[in-house]
């Protein structure tokens, strides 16, 4: 159905109704995403899943915390409630975090080859423009969303603001805000039968003069944006809609994944926080040294009595229970499941304890210790790589209606979005690695290495400087100077 057939429908349900009906793609379960994500959420923490227990006391010695309860027998039992150790660990939050540290711990280099003045100032403008929006964060908060709720996106728009930022006059700025999941939106984009997004449209609520919630559903086509209130009527247009789309896209950019960053894992950690809490119990019962004793023991020895003596009867034996083979069990099965979360979800272990030993180790080994997380940002390009081509065709597309002049560049001009990895690199390895590429001859110039230094705070003023004293320390004089005045 096309966007134009959509819009003839009756009335505004059965309009919205069909923008909801083309998703293709399941909702993200944000309930499931929220209880990953948040360790008060989890199973470990939820005593219906994991009660405390009772324990049968004698009312005479613990008189203020014992409770009855009457057993199915009739008989009376005198009981307390103790509570249970709940580890909850916030790994999923680990996982996410190194995924994006990674795709977007360096920003995404944007190729561009411009030839002629005005292509240059389209590019020049391009960097502006992210510089603004503070692309850097929000490419953070973008791979955070996709990771944890499986989608989000980013809506372009303009402000009436005149100003010269982009390297020409121009009467607006230009703005980003993100739609997501985790900000209380519901997404529905809308695609045809070839793939195409034809149309974006978002759920949200929002609070009223009076704090009470008021549903609205918005969609943007490459040509207009509506909006719409739902009232005691159903759905109605909010008045001024639609507006105009004037750069004749729609202005969203959409990303997605199947499934949940750590859907794969996240019974591994549910496991691994029940064996940590059933072991802290334990500890919690057995990690003072117990005394097995057989026998009468006629005298006990006193707190701190040094070189003291029990005394007991004719065959009376005492010993410390100990706990032999089990706490190597539990260490294994812990150190299995904590591996087993990390390679199954391509996260390097870079704790200190894990890299403390390493040493001093070549770039070469750097890069095999990050093969695997590197390896898995080239899967996220799958991604990422169309995601920010959207985001730069929609950028120049707004770009080319702030300027006029610049539209036939905005059209033509080629801007490839590449993801750098980040790697801890060995600066001395990757130094002399270019030198030899070059023939050992200097890869930057004086003034660039005093400028990345960042020693200097006038990198001008320092270079001058510095051809003052080279020019003073190569001069010399013949003789004797001659003062002014002598004859």
């Amino acid at each position: 159905m096309t966007i134009e057939e959509i819009f003839s429908k009756a009335t505004a349900n059965d309009v919205i109704s069909e923008l909801k009906s083309r998703r293709f793609i399941p909702q993200p379960d944000t309930e499931q995403a929220e209880k990953a994500l948040n360790p008060k959420l989890h199973d470990i923490n939820n005593p219906i899943l994991r009660p405390d227990k009772r324990v049968k006391v004698d009312a005479d010695n613990d008189a203020d915390s014992a409770q009855k309860v009457i057993t199915t027998d009739g008989e009376a039992v005198n009981f307390k409630t103790e509570k249970v150790a709940r580890v909850a660990l916030a790994i999923q939050n680990l996982i996410i975090n190194r995924a994006v540290s990674f795709c977007f711990g360096n920003p995404p280099a944007y190729n561009a080859t411009p030839v002629t003045d005005k292509e240059k100032m389209v590019v020049s403008a391009l960097n502006k423009v992210l510089y603004d929006v503070k692309s850097n964060s929000l490419n953070r908060k973008i791979g955070r969303s996709i990771f944890g709720f499986k989608e989000c996106a980013e809506l372009w728009y303009t402000v009436d603001k005149p100003n010269k930022r982009y390297g020409f006059d121009s009467k607006f700025k230009l703005r980003c805000t993100l739609l997501s999941p985790a900000f209380g939106d519901t997404l529905y984009p809308y695609f045809d039968e070839t793939g195409d997004m034809t149309a974006f449209s978002r759920d949200f609520s929002r609070k009223d003069d009076t704090g009470n919630g008021v549903n609205y559903f918005e969609t943007y086509t490459a040509t207009e944006h509506w909006l719409w209130k739902n009232g005691a009527n159903g759905y109605e247009v909010v008045e001024g809609y639609p507006r105009e789309i004037a750069i004749g896209k729609i202005p969203v950019v959409y990303g997605h994944q199947r499934k949940f960053e750590t859907e794969d894992v996240d019974k591994l950690i549910d496991r691994l926080e029940t064996l940590l809490s059933n072991f802290a119990d334990t500890n919690d019962y057995h990690a003072s040294p117990k005394i097995f004793v057989t026998g009468d023991i006629r005298g006990w020895a006193k707190k701190g009595e040094s070189g003291s003596v029990i005394e007991g009867e004719d065959g009376a034996t005492m010993q410390y229970v100990s706990w032999q083979s089990a706490p190597e069990a539990v260490k294994l099965e812990i150190e299995t499941l904590l591996k087993m979360i990390y390679t199954i979800t391509q996260t390097p272990d870079i704790s200190f304890e894990a890299v403390k030993g390493l040493g001093a180790i070549s770039g070469v080994a750097l890069k095999l210790l990050f093969m695997d997380a590197h390896l898995k940002v080239q899967d996220k390009r799958e991604i990422f790589d169309d995601y920010l081509q959207r985001r730069v065709n929609v950028i120049l597309a707004f770009i080319s209606k702030m300027n006029t002049s610049l539209e036939s560049e905005c059209e033509t001009i080629e801007i490839e979005p590449e993801i750098v990895p980040y790697m801890l690199t060995n600066e001395l390895d990757e130094l002399n690695y270019w030198l030899t590429a070059n023939g050992n001859k200097p890869v930057i110039s004086q003034e660039e290495s005093i400028e990345k230094a960042g020693i200097s705070k006038d990198v001008t003023l320092t270079m001058q400087k510095i051809k003052e004293q080279t020019a003073s320390e190569n001069s010399f004089i013949i003789g004797e100077p001659q003062i002014e005045g002598d004859a």
